[in-house]
């Protein structure tokens, strides 16, 4: 059976461990000497995770959305002694989870020296180090493994064989001359080398049947059965998985036996507020730009961002059962904020800002992370990405501002004034449109932003774009400009009428 930790000593609030040198420890006799305790790995993870929570440091780090959902089912299951199985879309940070737990074993932990599968000293379960245990006593040499190295993880592809996982005979040992009948000639696949720690499967609906089948032992005795070898090898481990539930529930790619051998499921989700993805990009966006560089990125770029992402999560043209992920946000800040700093190196700026003439490259950033449905039938994808990225624009306008309050702008266009943007234009002259309209660098303190050039450039792009939204502007793209201004009264185009269809035809 399993090693159980059921009515075990309980822990005090610092782990109730002993202290150990390790660099005195060599021999099982020291080993013995020392006061060290074997604890089964569940056992040891509960432990530290009493530890944790007692001292009051986080058990998932860096792990953003899931305090009242996910991580409170992570930590019963895990006190609960449970392999687990973790339900989630592309992006929703189920790997991540699965690594944090790595940071719940011992920093350190004895084995059996030059054993292929971490024994523990005081009770090896693999031929070899039996006969050594048997053989040397107390003189059995120890090694010390780091907590790093007790994580083995495998990405779930068909072609993935029980030999990979479990373990199979191996040619070149029989040839040495050891017998077939010896279990010693067993080559050890990646499951058995995890022993005593943590093994992850990513994406279990891709292994076949076959393999899936081999995993029962594991999951419900704790041991794995080789080829025809009667060798049994009752492993100590966690195992955790992960799956996209479309292929967990709905495709049957997961055999029902294998299903019920997991003790719990755990499932994951899309940010819920759009604080908790900027939180998660502003964490994970890896740009590195020169330290003489000063980065300001303005709140309403990253709303208009996220917000992307969260009406890509919304809308019936995108297959939502692949999901949208996260690292859509993610490519698409850092697409942007490249964009920026490229700008800055040309023109010879001290400040990179991004702006809405920047945005246009999330289109490269944004391919691949969402599915179309019918694809080429009706939108293209950068079509649909164009669309969304107007609504979250529109949607940050209307956040910040009032159309009345910019009535001082549409004036000045009503005028006749004309502005051109573009994403190489110099910041410089986006602040003549503030020296017009004094009144307007109050847009600039609830936008967050300075009155450097740079940041002016970058609030009034988001104000034309938002009046042009709202239909106060008119805009015309040119080669590589963007032209806003309002059209004399002769040449505007007149407003489409809309026609209401009843049963005795148009009226």
């Amino acid at each position: 059976m399993r090693p159980s930790f059921l009515g075990s000593k309980r822990p005090d609030k610092k782990g109730d461990k002993k202290k150990v040198d390790r660099n005195k420890i060599e021999t099982l006799g020291d080993l013995r000497a020392s006061g060290w305790r074997y604890r089964p790995v569940k056992q040891e993870i509960m432990e530290n995770m009493v530890a944790k929570m007692n001292a009051g440091e986080p058990l998932f780090p860096g792990i953003l959305g899931y305090d009242d959902t996910v991580i409170p089912e992570m930590e019963n299951a895990l006190l609960s002694g449970h392999d687990i199985l973790i339900l989630g879309e592309r992006g929703q940070a189920k790997s991540r989870i699965i690594r944090t737990l790595v940071g719940l074993l011992d920093e350190w932990m004895p084995a059996v020296a030059g054993c292929e599968i971490l024994d523990n000293p005081f009770a090896p379960i693999c031929r070899e180090c039996r006969i050594r245990a048997v053989e040397m006593g107390d003189r059995l040499p120890i090694v010390w493994i780091p907590r790093e190295e007790r994580f083995g993880e495998k990405l779930a592809t068909p072609d993935v064989s029980v030999s990979d996982l479990i373990g199979d005979v191996d040619p070149i040992k029989v040839a040495e001359g050891r017998y077939l009948s010896d279990e010693r000639v067993i080559h050890f696949g990646i499951l058995p080398r995890t022993n005593r720690g943590i093994f992850a499967i990513n994406e279990l609906p891709d292994l076949s049947e076959k393999v899936q089948v081999s995993l029962f032992n594991i999951l419900e005795e704790g041991d794995v059965q080789i080829k025809g070898f009667k060798v049994r090898l009752p492993l100590d481990i966690l195992i955790v998985a992960t799956a996209n539930p479309e292929d967990y529930t709905h495709r049957g790619r997961i055999i029902t036996p294998l299903k019920d051998r997991y003790a719990s499921q755990v499932r994951t989700h899309y940010p819920t507020k759009r604080e908790i993805e900027t939180a998660i990009v502003e964490q994970e966006a890896r740009l590195h730009i020169a330290s003489d560089y000063r980065v300001i990125v303005p709140g309403f770029i990253k709303e208009i961002i996220t917000g992307l992402t969260f009406e890509a999560r919304q809308c019936p043209e995108i297959n939502q059962s692949s999901g949208v992920s996260v690292r859509m946000s993610i490519s698409n800040y850092e697409s942007v904020l490249a964009s920026a700093y490229k700008r800055a190196i040309r023109l010879h700026e001290p400040e990179v800002v991004p702006r809405i003439t920047d945005l246009p490259a999330v289109f490269a950033s944004s391919r691949g992370k969402i599915e179309i449905e019918y694809a080429g039938e009706d939108q293209t994808e950068v079509e649909i990405i164009d669309r969304l990225l107007r609504r979250s624009i529109r949607a940050a306008f209307e956040h910040h501002f009032r159309i009345e309050d910019l009535e001082p702008v549409i004036r000045l266009f009503e005028a006749g004034a004309v502005m051109e943007v573009s994403a190489d234009a110099p910041s410089g002259p986006y602040q003549e449109l503030f020296q017009h309209l004094p009144a307007l660098k109050g847009a600039l303190k609830s936008l967050g932003l300075g009155d450097s050039a740079a940041q002016m450039a970058a609030a009034a792009e988001f104000i034309l774009e938002g009046l042009h939204l709202n239909q106060k502007l008119n805009k015309e793209l040119r080669k590589e400009k963007t032209v806003y201004k309002i059209s004399p009264p002769s040449t505007r185009p007149r407003p489409a009428v809309k026609r209401e269809r009843s049963g005795e035809g148009f009226h």
